[in-house]
């Protein structure tokens, strides 16, 4: 059983719903800091930052996401985050992370050296998301 009332949890990614349900707390990374809701909390709008989303659903487990930045929202009992990118962290590939973050860093050094004319801000992007995905899976050192 819950120790607080469950309210209703929505983590959206332009793909869809990567979490839609009941929870007693979620945890985002706001641009400020983490910020954690329970159910009743005050209206609240935020800017989130690439890190770790945490829907705790209320019998003792935790769905862990890495997600990128967005937007969050709090409405009476309704909570929703929407985001880039919202992947499990069990589900995390830790060395094809590790290989998108040395393939997007090798190609930002040739666009720094002029080498190439790859896009800068999505070779930046790509870089923040590897490094996100790694640090939520524990595999960044």
């Amino acid at each position: 059983m819950a120790d607080h009332p469950l309210f209703s949890v929505s983590v959206v990614t332009p793909e869809g719903a990567a979490f839609d349900g009941e929870a007693e707390m979620l945890i985002v990374p706001g641009a400020a800091g983490e910020i954690g809701v329970l159910a009743r909390h005050a209206p609240l709008v935020a800017l989130l930052k690439a890190g770790s989303t945490r829907v705790h659903t209320g019998d003792g487990q935790i769905q862990e996401f890495a997600t990128g930045p967005g937007f969050f929202q709090v409405l009476e009992d309704r909570a929703i985050a929407l985001v880039d990118d919202a992947v499990t962290a069990d589900k995390i590939d830790s060395a094809a992370a590790q290989r998108q973050l040395e393939e997007a860093q090798a190609e930002l050094a040739r666009v720094e050296s002029g080498e190439s004319t790859a896009d800068r801000w999505q070779l930046e992007q790509r870089i923040r998301h590897a490094e996100n995905m790694l640090r939520v899976s524990g595999a960044a050192g």
